[in-house]
């Protein structure tokens, strides 16, 4: 999470020696049950929000009665083109019928609307009169409660697709799917069901055409009855009272089915134009009735069964948690955005006042011999490099190599090279703790580096690293681990990590005075205050985070080095690297968690605490785990949003990145050409890491164990013949 350090470690086979204490007991533990969770959160999540981009952004914005272009109609039936508005084409011979002569079924579209819709039924109920509201299934979801009152009030509902789809144009699974929905938005909402349908964007009977007929063939073999329209008070061109008043009275005493609407915008012109036309039209000797009434069928409507109740309030339900869900990570996209930006140029910013802080140098030069101490398991393949470059630094170094019980002649190896200084410290297998804390014993120096056997220093990267202890208050010293095998794409994709996330984030922690990890890989203490401490701890797998945050919390203080270079071996396949990074995740949450009481400390235990583990959970726990959504939103967005303002937003965002990596790289001295890759590691790299943080944190929360893991080894190490030519 936090530091490269190697992944050295024993087989999991091995006896337990005596006294290795409780870290030598570890099970091996498969957990796959989160994975099955994470899955299914994942798909649900993509249902919800599929479900919510169809209601919501896929229906068309026209309103009812708006021009539409001509097409052939040669296909509908006569009975149909000139017969009554209400059509039952269940079966060969469409059937119609019309309103009574002086009978008027007053009709809304749209709705409900919590606005309008509770205006309108006001009205009505004030003259006494009784509608049938055509309702939009998301509509009905959204306020159920309007719906409810509706049929309360004596007035009827029928359906007007689910999303206000132009049934004419679509596919007939559409079609189906469009009347279904809707029929369960109803049934859910108010237990009772409807086989009165009018198409979004029908009008007269005239109007239909071929295609629009196939859909009323349809809708009629599903078993409803469709509604048409006789006059139109364009309401929905909101032309004025007076205009709708005179759209909407009928031109002589034949029955009629008026077209209104109470959502789709603002209809306060029609709230005005309905007290001003029913009273009139009373007057004149109308009558006014449901559709159902006027066109003799009493058995449009009818109580749900229970199952189509249940599945309607489950409809309505996901519906609600899909709105709910699209609202949070909407907000969560902001807020991780403006928290990565403010993260960046936090981190900008403390980088440049670092870097001006370490040109005053540490104080009088410290020139203290070294002891080296190089844990090694099985590191044959690179021990030799590292060896010979701590050998050939220009600071005095006694080098120890602790062979912990490896198989592949390690030890062997190192005293046959009979290099001056180094000497080679054989102990049965124990672990990569139990190995420093025999070297810590037979060190002769107060300071002391710790190094990976995996891992090869500059000339100069051992007197650089000592320096920072000039000052009495440093307990420790991180120094700047750079990846040496950096060719493909996962190579350059750690060496861009490893450049721009662990450096910038050390600077940052060095000048908050909140360390929290020195790297296995390169790292200088002072012996005594290891040796006050008990030495190296066995009770996490992060031995190197957690050495350090006990060094903070017994008031030491930890800095970055960048100019202490060292070239480490980064893993070479996914799964390699899935393993590592697994590790280093899970020892650092078992660090953060033995250390959680330096939250409530004061002094430099403190700063630790709130600083440095507060960072940590939130950059390196929290928004991992929340990556996941974020991520499926973002395709939400292209999908069912605006694509060029989320292409837009990403790209803002990846330019931001871009210019705090080319910043890091800078101070770094380090080519720009990699960075090219950068995009694609937001693709890929990302989601692995975050996918390992999920992992880690469920393998924690569970009480598993992790195993011990060595990674494999390349031999790509070679002792550098300086720091330009290895750069």
């Amino acid at each position: 999470m936090t530091r490269p350090t190697s992944t050295r470690r024993r087989p999991a086979t091995n006896p337990r020696p005596r006294g290795r204490g409780r870290r030598g007991v570890v099970r091996q533990s498969a957990p796959r049950t989160h994975w099955l969770l994470l899955a299914a959160m994942v798909v649900t999540l993509a249902a919800a929000l599929l479900m919510q981009g169809y209601t919501r952004h896929t229906f068309g914005t026209a309103p009812d009665g708006a021009p539409r272009a001509a097409a052939a109609s040669g296909a509908v039936p006569p009975e149909a083109a000139h017969g009554g508005p209400v059509i039952d084409a269940s079966d060969g011979t469409p059937r119609t019928a019309r309103p009574a002569p002086q009978t008027v079924a007053l009709t809304f579209d749209d709705g409900p609307d919590p606005v309008w819709t509770p205006k309108i039924l006001d009205v009505l109920r004030q003259q006494g009169v009784h509608a049938t509201f055509f309702v939009v299934g998301t509509q009905v979801a959204d306020h159920p409660e309007l719906a409810r009152r509706i049929l309360a009030e004596g007035h009827q509902l029928g359906i007007h697709t689910f999303t206000h789809a132009d049934l004419g144009q679509a596919a007939p699974w559409r079609r189906s799917l469009e009347l279904r929905e809707t029929q369960l938005a109803v049934a859910g909402a108010t237990g009772t069901t409807t086989a009165l349908l009018r198409p979004p964007y029908s009008s007269t009977n005239d109007a239909l055409t071929d295609a629009d007929w196939q859909a009323v063939r349809q809708a009629g073999q599903s078993g409803y009855l469709t509604v048409l329209t006789t006059l139109d008070s364009e309401d929905w061109q909101r032309p004025g009272v007076e205009r709708i008043v005179a759209n909407a009275t009928p031109g002589g005493p034949a029955g009629q089915v008026l077209l209104m609407h109470d959502a789709g915008g603002d209809r306060s012109q029609t709230v005005a134009a309905l007290a001003e036309l029913l009273p009139r039209l009373k007057s004149a000797g109308y009558r006014f009735a449901t559709v159902s009434e006027a066109a003799s069928a009493p058995g449009a409507t009818r109580p749900a069964s229970g199952a189509e109740h249940w599945q309607g309030r489950a409809l309505i339900l996901a519906l609600t948690v899909g709105d709910r869900a699209v609202g949070a990570l909407d907000w969560l996209l902001v807020a991780a955005g403006a928290i990565s930006v403010l993260r960046a140029a936090v981190l900008t910013a403390a980088a440049r006042r670092h870097r001006r802080l370490r040109r005053r140098g540490w104080g009088p030069p410290v020139t203290d011999p070294v002891t080296v101490i190089v844990p090694a398991y099985n590191e044959r393949a690179g021990i030799e490099a590292a060896v010979r470059s701590l050998v050939a630094s220009d600071h005095p170094v006694e080098v120890i190599v602790v062979d912990d019980g490896s198989t592949d002649g390690t030890a062997d190896l190192v005293e046959s090279l009979r290099l001056p200084g180094v000497r080679v410290l054989r102990q049965a297998n124990a672990g990569k703790p139990a190995a420093l804390n025999n070297g810590l014993r037979h060190a002769s120096c107060e300071l002391v580096v710790m190094v990976d056997g995996d891992t090869v220093f500059e000339p100069d990267a051992v007197r650089l690293l000592v320096q920072p202890f000039a000052d009495r208050r440093v307990g420790a010293v991180s120094g700047n681990a750079k990846v040496i095998n950096r060719g493909g794409l996962l190579g350059r994709w750690q060496h861009i990590e490893y450049v721009v996330g662990f450096n910038l984030d050390r600077r940052f922690f060095d000048l908050a005075q909140c360390m929290p990890t020195v790297p296995g890989a390169v790292g200088a203490f002072r012996r005594s205050a290891l040796l006050r401490l008990g030495g190296v701890a066995e009770e996490t797998l992060a031995e190197d985070t957690d050495l350090t945050m006990a060094l903070c919390r017994a008031g030491w203080r930890v800095v970055y080095e960048e100019r202490a270079i060292a070239w480490t071996e980064a893993p070479a396949s996914l799964s390699a690297l899935w393993r590592q990074r697994y590790r280093w995740c899970y020892g650092t949450l078992q660090a953060m968690w033995k250390h959680r009481r330096a939250v409530t400390q004061r002094g430099q235990a403190g700063k630790l605490g709130r600083r440095g583990l507060l960072y940590l959970l939130m950059f390196q726990v929290l928004l991992p785990l929340l990556a996941p959504a974020v991520d499926v939103f973002a395709v939400y967005g292209l999908v069912f949003l605006d694509p060029v303002r989320i292409a837009a937003v990403w790209l803002a965002f990846l330019a931001v990145q871009t210019a705090c990596a080319c910043y890091a790289f800078r101070l770094d001295r380090e080519r720009l050409g990699p960075l090219w890759s950068l995009p694609l590691q937001q693709l890929v790299y990302r989601q692995l890491m975050y996918l390992v943080v999920i992992h880690s944190v469920w393998t924690a929360l569970a009480g598993n164990r992790l195993r011990w893991q060595r990674m494999q080894r390349y031999g790509s190490l070679q002792a550098p013949a300086g720091r330009a030519g290895a750069a």
